[in-house]
């Protein structure tokens, strides 16, 4: 039986967050394959390329799609912890907004790309993902899962690599880690939505993670 993270005939996008220098790099995956890429800074013009330019059905985010709200790790960020895969904790808003060297930018940018796609993409609540919709996920986390535990953050851009030849993706054009990232998220987008198995930790509230099983 094929594996469904490399069926269906409908468009993916993932997403990279990054600072307000850094910006945004995300890469749409149509059926499964390789379809085009993008770099911006601006939150409504990626939220207008994934609604009108690749017509994406689901889109898969790097960055947390709610915050903490009394100052500890999300639910989702302290099960992740549990099975053993390291991840950022989340801030209170106000924590983000007040952090001196402004460590936190790139969560208040991600927190602009969920308010601009909420009109057509909410926020996925259930399993399987049927779109439209958007959905928070984590590259190290992919890579744990789909490597059977096994990811290490210093060989990250090899290992996540490697994920993405296995499933056919064209890495021509994947040439930082953040494009390796962002196709890595669209490739999950593409699995939740076409009927392959994942889990979700923590839960909608305050905040979900999706990811292969």
């Amino acid at each position: 039986m094929a594996d469904p993270w490399a069926e269906a005939a409908l468009a993916t996008v993932g997403i990279d967050v990054g600072g307000p220098r850094k910006g945004f790099h995300a890469v749409a995956l149509s059926g499964g394959a390789y379809a085009a890429q993008l770099a911006t800074g601006d939150a409504e013009a990626l939220a207008h390329w994934c609604r009108s330019v690749v017509r994406a059905r689901v889109i898969a985010i790097d960055a947390p799609c709610r915050w903490s709200v009394d100052g500890r790790a999300r639910p989702c960020e302290r099960e992740l912890r549990r099975q053993g895969i390291i991840c950022f904790a989340s801030p209170t808003r106000q924590a983000a907004a007040s952090h001196p060297s402004g460590y936190y930018d790139w969560m208040l940018q991600g927190e602009a790309l969920y308010r601009a796609l909420e009109p057509s993409h909410p926020l996925a609540t259930a399993l399987p993902i049927e779109g439209p919709a958007c959905f928070e996920t984590f590259p190290h986390a992919i890579t744990w899962h789909r490597r059977g535990g096994n990811a290490q953050a210093s060989r990250k851009r090899t290992q996540r690599r490697e994920l993405l030849q296995q499933a056919g993706i064209d890495l021509a054009p994947l040439t930082s880690i953040d494009w390796i990232d962002a196709a890595l998220c669209a490739l999950t987008a593409h699995r939740a939505t076409s009927g392959g198995a994942c889990v979700a930790y923590g839960e909608p509230e305050t905040g979900w993670i999706v990811v292969p099983q």
